[in-house]
Parts: C-alpha cells; structure tokens; sequence
C-alpha cells in the first residue's frame, strides 16, 4: 500500500548523533530513502519530509539503534540523540528517568512528567500519574522513532517538551530471521530473536522476544527482563490492517539514592533494601489504514493495555530519627518480659548499639508509639491499571490556491481505570541494611500514635479517568520551498477518584471529581531555498491535566510518601505550555548535514512535587511559572570508511516565580540547622536536575573490509541536587553534609565489530562502555542521613539539640566499566 507515494517512516536523522555509527553491522550499506518522511502525528498517513515539519525532529531506525550495541531503547537515547540525559534514580537500567530540554518521562510516581510516548499510536505514558515504564518497551521490536520537539498538540496530554513515537517492525518490511546473544560483567546474559515473513497473498507475520538476566554492578540489583512481541498483518493494494500483542514479565531490583559518605568508601554500597519492583503488561493494539483514492486515506486503531505492579521497599523510618530509640522504659521491659524477650540489664545507647531494635519490638507489643520508635519500615504497593480506547483520522491531499495542501482531521477517545493498594510494615534495620519486620502496621491501629495521632499511611484508591479529543493539522506548500503549518487538538479529561477505605467522604477521604478542557493551537512555517541551508519557525501550546495521584497527593499539610500515601487535597490546575521555537539546517557541501537552533519553552501552572526527604515525602503543587530555553547544534559527516558527528546543548532551566516550599535537607531553611523548615525559591533559580551544557560526539572507523570501531563521548555539565531549588544550600560539615549539586561528567564508551565476508551473516561485537571507569553521578537529593560515618544507625545525632537530624547529599551512582560480547546471525 502506498500513502501519495511517499516512502513510508524510515528516516536517516538530521541531527541525530550516532548516524553511522557504533557498530555491529555491516559498514555503509544504509542508504539515504528516496524522501526522508515523518508521521507528525501518533496514526500514519500525514508523513511530512523534514524539511516541511518546522522542528528539529530526530529520528533513527533500528539499524541506527542495533549499531550502538544498546542494552535498551534509553541507552540507545542516551548516547544518541541531543538533548536527552538520564537520571538513574531507581539505580537500574531499565527504570531511568529520561530527560529531553529539561522534561521528564519517568517510571518513578512523583516525578512530574513532561513527555508523552506513543507506540504504533498508542499512548504509552500509564493512567496512574502518567509514568512510562521504559522496561516494557521491546526493543528488538522497534523499526523506527522520532523524537518530536516542543508542545505539539497533536501528540495530545503531556506533551509539554516533546513527544517520542515508536513504530514497531512487521513481516513484509522486516523479513528474515535473526538470533543474538552476549555476556558481559556483573552476570550479564541475554539473548534474542526476531522473525518476519509475508506471503502473496499480502498475509505478514513478526515476532520477536528478549530475555535480558543480570546481577547488578550493586549489591543487591539483579533484574531480569521477560519480553514477547507479536503482530500480524494482511496489506493489499489499498488496504493494510495491523493487529498487534506484547507481553512483559519483569523483576527489577533498583536501590536508589546513597549518601554521599558511603559511595566514597564503596561505590557498589546501597542505603537501605530491597528495592523491587514487578510489572507485568499485556498490549494489544488493532490498527488499519486505507486509502479511500489517490487524494484521500483515512486510519485508525483500537487498543486495551492493562498493567499491574508490584513494589516491596525496605526503607529507613524518618520519623525515627529525632525519637529516643535506645533505652528502655518501665513499660518496655515489662512488655518484653512478658513476651519472653531477652534485652540486655545495661542502659543502651548509640555509643553500645548500632542498630537498636528491642525498643521498636517493645513498643508494637504495647501498640503505643512503635510508628516513632522503629527505624525500619516494609512498603508494598500494589496498582492495577486498564488502559483502553481507539481514534481515527482522515488526510486529505489537495490543491489550495494552485499550491500542494494536506489536511488533516481526526479524533481520539481513551479511558483507563487505576486501581492503587498501599500498606507500611514497621521494623527495625539490620547492619546489612535490610529491613526485619515486625507484627504492627500502619493501619490506624498496631501502628500506635505518631505525634499524638493514630499512625495510618493505607491507601485504596481507584481513580476512573477518561479523556476525549479532536484535532486537525493543515500544511500549505507554496511552491517547492515554502510550507507553512496550522494545527490544533481540544482536549476533555475528566477524573474520578474513589477513596475505598473512606469512601463516605470527609477530611481524610481522597474521593473527588475534577475536569479540564483546553484547545490547544501549533502554527509554523519553513523555508528552504536550496539544499544546503533551511529555515524554520514555529509556535505551538501543550497542556497536561492532574493524574490520579497528583490530585490525591496536593496537600503541603499532609505530605505522601510517594508512592506510599496520599491525602485529601485542594484542587491542582492542568499544566499549560508555550513553545517558540526557530532554527536553520541544510546540507552543506562534502555531505555534511548540519543545523543550529533556539528554543524558548514557558509552562505556566508547572505541576512540581515538593521534596520533603529523599526517601520521598512531598507534596504536589502548582508553580506560578516555569522556562527553559536555550540552543542545539548538531553536525553529522561521513567520508569513506569515516563517520563522525558531534551535538551540543545549551539549556536554562529555571524557575520564573516567587514560591515558599519545604526546605527540610537544605542549610537554609526558615527552622535553624537540622529542622524542617522551607526555602524562598526566586525568578531565576535553576530547576534541579538540569545541566546547562551537554555534549555528545562518535567517531566510527571501518578500518578493514571486517574489521570496524567506534569511540562516543558524552560530557553533562554540573547541576543542582533536588531540594536545592533555591541553589543556595551549602554544607557545614555538621549539620549538612554534601554540597548539595551533581558534579559535571565526562563518559567514554567504546565499540568493536567484526564481520567476517567469509560467514554471511554473523556478526561478533564488543561493547565497553565507561572505559576509563569513571565514578560520577546522574542525579541528587538532599535529605536526613540515618547513618553515623562508620555506616551505624543514628538516632538524636546532637544531644545538645535532639529535635535536629543530621543532613545529607544522595547521589544516584553511574555505572562503572562494562563491558559485554556478543554475537549475532541473520539469514
């Protein structure tokens, strides 16, 4: 089938980093497409080439992605495109946030999301705080993405920063078959396959599966990843129908944050375990294309997705730590007598034991404060989530004027019910910094009392969230070098929470009902007077309303332990942003492809969650203003047997609004030194986690007809730690530990292919990456440090001021040197 013979998504990008590149594939035999074509929106059938699309698209196919020897689709994105990093907070690969101009999609609840990702038109950021889970994503199954610049409304909710749009392999386009295995440090395996095949009378069929097992350069961080795909298709002369399955089944291990005292000493060392999170996905996605005649094709899709996730976190009891957790009472010894506990006749202190316990065990048999005396807690979450809706356009192409015009038209319907379980064990903590735990919950009950009050962080929440949609684009072409763009996307969302344990309502209850509607408009043009130099210019708007959880968690009075509890809340505004953005690329002589640019991107009403700790009690609330804004440059040549290229990014990121939040961690707070007090943010302060400078280069050199290497450098500039959004948090040695910044870094990650002409067909690759073994950090957060520098657990650390906590930098850890081999056959 042909969509106004065009040649359909499979782009060699602009200014993508890693074009021929990294690998373990034959040297030069990718070939520029006839039209390099982009689908602009989530469904098929309106492919503008580059030049007419007035952004920065980045796109790559699954060559580009299968060159760099990537472990998952993020690390392909971070080594490859321009302004992407990762923070590794969940200290697993498979679980990073990744950042594009400063907005996030992340797996981690509590992380205000900024990007949307689709797949084969779905959209894949999850009900329940629109988190996307990157480990669900099967990377062998992709053919091709395009990571979409700016608030283009046609990519619907969230897209604030950008959009990444994912489109999936299928047996005519991707016949063959191929099997890959590799091993490598830290018990790394993993092994895959791929098949595809189409027959005459337009039946196709793929599939694909992934099993990636590894133990982790952490103590205690093995995962392992369980990935199966599957699609089958029948395409005639005018018709193609699609109807695709995907099934995960993955155990991840990430332990997060470690103070900054202890990564020193060991850099594999972990604050508290475990740390497990379990997910299991079904995808199912029906989708068809038909072109009605030569000037009009209309398309669509219907899916269903459920997920459910599993978490079980062994974390360090905050509230413990300014409490008297060492000597025993009258009423302890009693209580301990009675049960037949032996506890030692001395008085116990920090200076004779490292891990009190007997106190925490003493207190839950008498159900009087054991929510204050017990310095460990279990948490378990439990969400389920059914995701399911369908949308259709129609493109019209035409003459306007005597001029090419394509229009577009089209509307979408998704809802998704959310079903979120939480309960808190409490324990005590081991010196292996497990958690043991005890018989008394945080349920109201066996918890006793925290600061006078029943201690309760339970949770049964269901929240029903359903969102229509209408849009429309229209590209004018004057001539052959001008092309102008309008288009524009209304959203509907409303949300319905259901509290299950207080479901009559009052002040603990998280029922409510909230709606948002806004249209959201995009215009552009570009301008491209001959191959070597463009222009282009565009101004579009995005929006993103409240989730379920950010409208369950808004409350600075009753901060949540995300994802451990939420509170009744005032209402929280949807998110709105501007996008101006302007730029020029070309092709300049000795086929150097090249481009600079300015973004100018402003969210009003930003939904930020509010860091109380490191271990993650906050709030959500919304921020008068926010921007980021800044430049890229990218340059990509290949000569011969040479490929080479280089980006940079220059990003300000910064808060544009006065704002009083919680400062607990930072030096500066309003309550004095180790209290919880709050911080004055200022216009101008940067946005945490937000380096100003990024730069990514590759060499790649095929050195003999087999034999081919490869060298990419990426540097991040230095930026400030969570909690630190005033950027004035500074270390004292006594009561702050840390500087409260993530230090810049440098990475080198190195390849090797061989393909021997004698063997059609296989392919033995290495990978190192961080070769020169560099200890850096992707991401930080200020919070209470429950340990002494000897790595005991402590409690009231200054006798002279027992309500004062200690205060800490948490770094998440890098990978060191790893390396991997491996090999692969096709035929």
């Amino acid at each position: 089938m042909k969509l106004f013979n065009i040649k359909p998504f499979s782009v060699v990008p602009l200014a993508l980093v890693m074009t021929q590149a990294w690998g373990a594939q034959e040297p030069n035999t990718m070939e520029l497409p006839d039209m390099e074509v982009v689908d602009t929106s989530p469904l098929p059938g309106l492919g503008l080439t580059k030049d007419q699309i007035p952004a920065p698209v980045q796109t790559a196919t699954d060559k580009d992605i299968a060159k760099t020897n990537a472990i998952n689709l993020t690390d392909f994105m971070n080594r490859s495109l321009g302004s992407v990093y990762i923070n590794d907070t969940q200290g697993n690969g498979f679980q990073p946030d990744v950042n594009y101009r400063g907005y996030t999609a992340s797996p981690l609840l509590g992380t205000p999301q900024g990007l949307s990702v689709y797949m084969d038109g779905v959209r894949l950021n999850q009900p329940f705080g629109d988190v996307v889970s990157w480990d669900l994503i099967p990377k062998n199954a992709i053919s091709s993405l395009a990571m979409m610049p700016g608030s283009n409304p046609l990519f619907g909710r969230n897209t604030l920063g950008g959009a990444l749009s994912l489109q999936t392999k299928d047996g005519k386009r991707n016949a063959g078959t191929s099997v890959q295995g590799l091993g490598g440090d830290f018990g790394r395996y993993n092994f895959e396959f791929e098949h595809g095949g189409s027959n005459k009378q337009g039946l196709n069929w793929f599939a694909s599966g992934n099993y990636f097992n590894e133990d982790g350069w952490r103590q205690n961080s093995q995962t392992n990843v369980r990935q199966i795909f599957g699609k089958v298709g029948w395409e005639g002369e005018k018709t193609d129908v699609k109807f695709t399955t995907a099934y995960a089944d993955n155990e991840m291990y990430g332990n997060g944050l470690q103070e900054q005292r202890f990564l020193a000493k060991d850099y594999t060392s972990i604050y508290t375990k475990p740390d497990i999170t379990d997910n299991r996905s079904l995808f199912l996605n029906l989708e068809g294309t038909h072109e009605l005649n030569d000037n009009i094709v209309l398309s669509g899709n219907s899916y269903y997705r459920n997920i459910r996730t599993q978490t079980y976190n062994g974390d360090i009891n905050e509230g413990a730590l300014d409490q008297s957790v060492y000597a025993l009472s009258a009423a302890d010894r009693a209580a301990l007598t009675s049960a037949g506990i032996a506890f030692p006749t001395a008085a116990m202190n920090s200076a004779n034991t490292s891990f009190p316990y007997l106190r925490c065990v003493a207190q839950a048999l008498q159900q009087d404060e054991p929510g204050e005396k017990c310095n460990g807690l279990i948490n378990r979450t439990s969400t389920s989530q059914e995701n399911w809706g369908t949308s259709g356009q129609a493109v019209l192409n035409s003459k306007l004027f005597g001029n090419t015009n394509r229009f577009l038209f089209g509307g979408a319907y998704d809802q998704s019910i959310a079903r979120f379980n939480q309960s808190t064990q409490l324990g005590y903590l081991n010196p292996d910094r497990s958690i043991t735990g005890i018989a008394a919950y945080a349920d109201g009950m066996t918890g006793g009392n925290v600061d006078g009050e029943p201690f309760d962080n339970r949770v049964s929440l269901k929240g029903d969230t359903l969102t229509w949609s209408f849009f429309t684009e229209d590209t004018l072409s004057i001539g052959e070098h001008l092309h102008i763009t309008a288009s524009g996307r209304y959203n509907y969302t409303s949300v319905s929470n259901q509290d299950q344990i207080h479901p009559n309502g009052g002040s603990d209850s998280l029922n409510g009902n909230h709606a948002f509607d806004r249209f959201n408009p995009a215009v552009g043009l570009t301008y491209n007077p001959i191959k070597a130099l463009g222009f282009y210019a565009g101004y579009n708007e995005g929006s993103r309303a409240p989730t379920t959880i950010e409208l369950g968690c808004a409350n600075p009075d009753q901060p949540c332990k995300l994802p451990n509890s939420m509170a009744g809340d005032p209402p929280l505004k949807q998110v709105v942003t501007q996008t101006w953005e302007t730029g020029f690329r070309g092709q300049a002589p000795g086929q150097i492809d090249w481009h600079v640019g300015y973004f100018h991107i402003e969210n009003q009403d930003d939904i930020l969650f509010v860091a109380d700790n490191q271990a993650g009690f906050g709030y959500f609330k919304n921020f008068g203003k926010t921007q980021r804004q800044g430049m890229e440059v990218s340059l990509d040549r290949k000569v011969e047997q040479w490929s080479v290229g280089a980006n940079y990014t220059y990003l300000d990121a910064t808060f544009q609004s006065h704002e009083i939040v919680n400062g607990t961690g930072n030096s500066t707070n309003s309550a004095g030194s180790g209290l919880e007090g709050t911080i004055a943010i200022n216009p101008g302060n940067k946005i945490p986690l937000t380096p100003a400078h990024m730069f990514k280069t590759y060499v790649d050199y095929q050195f003999t007809k087999d034999w081919g290497t490869n060298v990419n450098i990426m540097g991040f500039s230095d930026s400030y730690a969570r909690g630190n959004e005033n950027n004035a948090h500074q270390p004292d040695g006594r009561y702050y530990l840390g500087s409260g910044k993530v230090p810049g870094y440098v990475v080198v990650n190195y390849g090797l292919r061989y393909t021997p002409s004698y063997v059609r067909g296989l392919q033995v690759f290495g990978q190192v990456n961080n070769i020169l073994d560099q200890h850096y950090y992707t991401g930080a957060q200020l919070g209470p440090t429950g340990f002494d520098g000897n790595g005991n657990f402590q409690a009231r650390p200054f006798p002279a001021n027992t309500a004062s906590v200690q205060q800490a930098t948490f770094y998440s850890p890098g990978a060191p040197r790893i390396f991997w081999l491996g090999l692969r056959y096709s035929f």
